[in-house]
C-alpha cells in the first residue's frame, strides 16, 4: 500500500523533546515502513525515517526562531501533497481541519485523525461543512461533542513496545518512599499547581520535568516558579527528550496527571505505564479510558482522592502496569487497528486516475491523483 502521512511542522518526527502528534506519527509510520508499506512522510527538514521525508519546512517551526506564523507553512505543504495527492492509495492527515477544503475530489482515499479537543463551539460548523470528511479519534471521550460526525474509528495512541525498558522498582530516596513525577507542560490545563499540593500534602518528594511556552510563561511567574520556591522537596527538572524519560519515568513512584481539562488522550500516560509506573489522573477526558483504576494507577476526583491514592501505590503491581500497556498501547496495535481503517476506506485505490483544477490563469492542468 502506498500510503501518505501529514504531519504538523511544529516538530519534528520525531520530536527531541516535548511533543505528542509529530511522535504518534513517526512511531506509525516506521512500523508501516518495516511492514512493508511505500510511506511518504510530509514533515519538517529535520524530521528522520526510513521512508521517503517530503521536507515542507527548513526545520521544526517551534525551534525556528525566525518563524512567526505556522500557517503559510503549512499551506505550503497542503500545496505539495495536493501536487503529489496520486502517488498515494491513502492520505493520512494529522493537522486538524487545514486540509478539508483541498481533498474534497479525493476525500474517500483519504484519513484524518484529530489529536486536539472538540469541545470548542467554533469547531461544529467546521467538520458540520465537510461531512465527506472521513475521521479518526483518539479516545472515545475526544469525539462526544461532535457525535454525528463522520467517524471511521476511535484508535487510542501506541508505542513501540521497546521504547521505554520495564523498571520493576521505582527508585527510593533518604526519605525511602521515592519520588512522584510530574511530565508534560507548564499551563493551567495541565495544573502542576495541583501536583505540588498533592506531593507536600503527601509528604512526597516531586519532579517537575516540563516544557514552558511563551503563552504560559506569566502562568509560570506568577504561579509555579513561587510554589516551587516554597516547597523543599519539590524539583524542576526542565523540558527532557526521550534519552532522559524512561530513567525520569521509570524510577518514579508514580506519576501525576492532575488536568483540569478534556485531554483527548495524554501520552504520558501510556509511556508511564510502558515503564510500569502507575498513573494517578483526574476524572477528565479520556483518563478513566486509559488509566484502569486500581490496576494502572488511580483516577480521582480532587486533590484528597489523589493524597489517598498515594498512599495506596503500594498496592499496584508494576507488572500488571506493564502487561495492560503491552496489550493495549503499542504501535503494532495501533498500527493494525489504522490498517484496517485505510481498507475500508470506499475510495481507496490502487490504479492512478486523473483530476483536473484551474492554474492561476483560469486553465484547467492535468495533474495525477
Amino acid at each position: 500500500m502506498k500510503i501518505a502521512q501529514v504531519a504538523p511542522l511544529a516538530e519534528c518526527c520525531p520530536p527531541r523533546r516535548y511533543g505528542g502528534t509529530e511522535r504518534v506519527v513517526s512511531y506509525l509510520t516506521e512500523k508501516l515502513v518495516l511492514q512493508g508499506h511505500e510511506v511518504t512522510l510530509f514533515a519538517s527538514g529535520d524530521s528522520q525515517t526510513t521512508g521517503e521525508l517530503v521536507r515542507c519546512s527548513e526545520r521544526a517551526l517551534r525551534l525556528d526562531p525566525a518563524i512567526r506564523d505556522h500557517m503559510p507553512h503549512h499551506l505550503a505543504m497542503l500545496e505539495e501533497v495536493w501536487r503529489r495527492a496520486g502517488d498515494f492509495d491513502v492520505i493520512h492527515f494529522h493537522i486538524d481541519p487545514f486540509h478539508s477544503p483541498l481533498i474534497r475530489d479525493f476525500a474517500d482515499r483519504t484519513l484524518t485523525t484529530l489529536h486536539g479537543r472538540l469541545d470548542l463551539p467554533d469547531l461544529k460548523p467546521l467538520y458540520a461543512a465537510f461531512p465527506e470528511m472521513p475521521m479518526v479519534s483518539i479516545s472515545d471521550s475526544q469525539r462526544r461533542p461532535m457525535p454525528e460526525a463522520n467517524w471511521a474509528a476511535t484508535i487510542p495512541h501506541g508505542l513501540p513496545i521497546d521504547l521505554l525498558p520495564f523498571s520493576p522498582r521505582p527508585k527510593e530516596t533518604r526519605a525511602s518512599q521515592g519520588y512522584l513525577a510530574f511530565l508534560g507542560r507548564i499551563s493551567p490545563e495541565k495544573r502542576p499547581d495541583r501536583a505540588i499540593e498533592v506531593a507536600a500534602r503527601a509528604g512526597w518528594p516531586l519532579r517537575i520535568a516540563a516544557k514552558i511556552d511563551v503563552v504560559d510563561r506569566d502562568y509560570w511567574d506568577g504561579l509555579i516558579a513561587p510554589l516551587i520556591k516554597r516547597h523543599e522537596h519539590i524539583e524542576f527538572v526542565g523540558e527532557i527528550g526521550d534519552s532522559e524519560k524512561a530513567r525520569f519515568l521509570g524510577e518514579a513512584q508514580a506519576l501525576l496527571f492532575p488536568i483540569d481539562w478534556p485531554e483527548p488522550f495524554g501520552l504520558v500516560m501510556i509511556e508511564a505505564m510502558a515503564c510500569g509506573t502507575p498513573v494517578i489522573a483526574w476524572n477528565c477526558g479520556s483518563v478513566p479510558e486509559i488509566i484502569d483504576d486500581g490496576t494502572t494507577g488511580f483516577v480521582v476526583d480532587d486533590v484528597a482522592g489523589a493524597v489517598n491514592a498515594v498512599r495506596r501505590l503500594a498496592m499496584i503491581d508494576r507488572n500488571k502496569v506493564r502487561s495492560v500497556f503491552e496489550r493495549r498501547f503499542t504501535v503494532e496495535r495501533m498500527t493494525a487497528d489504522y490498517l484496517s481503517v485505510y481498507r475500508r476506506l470506499t475510495g481507496m485505490r490502487r490504479n492512478v486516475q486523473h483530476l483536473e483544477r484551474p492554474d492561476g490563469d483560469g486553465q484547467l492542468l492535468q495533474v495525477t491523483a
